[in-house]
């Protein structure tokens, strides 16, 4: 139900000083993004005319709506990272790389390592846990530590802002109702030039600028640490089985049912649902371990503290999606897309919300979740309302979630701190390698619009 009591030129204003309003509570004053999303959520419902019980009503149809949807699969991505760091699981992963691209090519190899640990993981914990790694490969092949943190950073924003089940796609694809196997077809397309890009600033730029990699261990210290290393294959099954799932599932529900339909299609329907996917993740993350107890499965374990650090992700979720309900009730979408379809501005409009909110507050991930919010009542009158649409229209967000990570997003600190970066040379190399990145990445989605929409 639309509740339009007051004009569209109004209701525009109304937006614009909501999204103000998050980018100062969020970027200056410092206020947790779950309460500033609930407050945005209740200033536009209550100044709009909705009604008090109405916007109460919206919000929490709106935050109940998105997490029954993705709750459960962002704690499943996260215990399976979590899983992954605590086995030396990452480790074996980058060991496999090490032996496929050769040992002397450390960005590449980091890069790559980057790119698929941050498909689970956030990428702020995906540079903490593989800083020991990066340092080490970097002081045996006798290179600046500029190249290889770039391009580790560079790599795992490549998933972080484009490819489900991180929580910033996944969510914006829920937001907008995007098919989620396509969205992570599309997305690992768009990754890969965006992470190139981000390996090519890192070794042309950071060559320039030495930074030596100071350990307090060797590689081969680093490898004895975790004892007895889990196999490869079964570091990797936890990531890429779910996503196989996922995009076979929506391979079965192409209409021309590829694989039939009846029980067939009702099993790839249940074994790819992003639940069912994840879940399997998990079941497949505890192979790594050599002794299931309690201090993995246990509340006090590795699966209660993964937990721990999927709620802060999954309540911010919860209320973007109650501030995105609220904006379909009012009609702001429907009067914004209307005004703006006359513009033609087509994917750039995500692209550039996005990069506003991510340049003025910080967080990717709050980036993406309110510009989905914001952009599901429009996306019919853009013309991206089919099902290509809404997924290049996800990875068009996160493009832009990426431009650009500088001082007041905790990721350039993390980066610039573990690298041993002063900040002039922070913006030098991980601000301007951001930019860079999500330039690529839109593009890349620019050529596949025009070539499948």
């Amino acid at each position: 139900m639309v509740w339009i009591v007051v004009p569209g030129p109004v209701l525009l204003l109304l937006l614009v000083i909501a999204v103000a309003f998050i980018i100062w509570l969020t970027g200056k004053v410092r206020v947790h993004a779950f309460l500033v999303l609930l407050a945005a959520a209740f200033l536009v419902g209550v100044f709009s005319g909705m009604g008090l019980p109405q916007t109460v009503d919206a919000i929490a149809k709106g935050f109940g709506g998105t997490l029954k949807s993705i709750g459960i699969v962002i704690a499943c991505g996260t215990i399976i990272g979590y899983i992954l760091e605590k086995t030396g699981g990452a480790i074996s992963m980058a060991e496999a790389v090490l032996k496929v691209v050769g040992r002397k090519r450390v960005p590449l190899a980091m890069s790559i390592i980057g790119y698929i640990v941050s498909i689970p993981v956030f990428c702020d914990s995906g540079f903490v846990i593989l800083s020991p790694l990066n340092k080490a490969l970097t002081k045996r092949a006798g290179i600046s530590l500029a190249v290889t943190a770039i391009a580790l950073s560079t790599g795992l924003y490549a998933t972080h802002c484009l490819v489900p089940p991180t929580p910033g796609p996944i969510a914006a694809a829920a937001n907008l109702n995007a098919d989620l196997g396509l969205v992570i077809i599309l997305g690992l397309i768009a990754s890969i030039p965006a992470a190139l890009a981000g390996l090519f600033y890192a070794k042309k730029v950071g060559s320039k600028v030495y930074i030596e990699p100071e350990i307090t261990e060797s590689y081969e210290d680093l490898i004895k640490k975790y004892g007895k290393l889990p196999p490869a294959g079964w570091a990797f099954a936890p990531l890429i089985v779910p996503i196989l799932l996922i995009v076979l599932k929506s391979i079965a529900d192409f209409p021309s049912h590829p694989f039939g339909v009846g029980i067939v299609k009702d099993f790839f329907d249940f074994i790819g649902h992003p639940i069912t996917a994840l879940l399997i993740g998990v079941l497949l993350s505890f192979k790594l371990v050599t002794k299931l107890d309690e201090r993995v499965y246990g509340p006090k374990g590795w699966v209660g503290e993964g937990l721990k650090n999927a709620a802060i992700i999954i309540l911010i979720t919860g209320a973007g999606g109650s501030f995105g309900y609220v904006l379909r009730a009012t009609g702001i979408g429907d009067y914004i897309g209307n005004t703006l379809s006359a513009y033609n501005l087509g994917l750039l409009l995500p692209f550039l919300i996005a990069a506003l909110l991510k340049t003025a507050q910080g967080s990717s991930t709050v980036a993406i979740i309110t510009t989905s919010a914001l952009l599901s009542p429009m996306l019919d009158a853009l013309g991206l309302g089919s099902p290509i649409g809404k997924a290049l229209t996800v990875l068009a967000i996160g493009a832009g979630s990426m431009v650009v990570s500088h001082a007041n997003d905790s990721y350039f600190w993390v980066v610039t701190q573990f690298s041993n970066m002063d900040v002039a040379q922070g913006y030098k190399l991980q601000t301007i390698g951001t930019l860079v990145e999500g330039i690529a990445a839109m593009i890349t989605i620019l050529i596949m619009g025009a070539i499948l929409l």
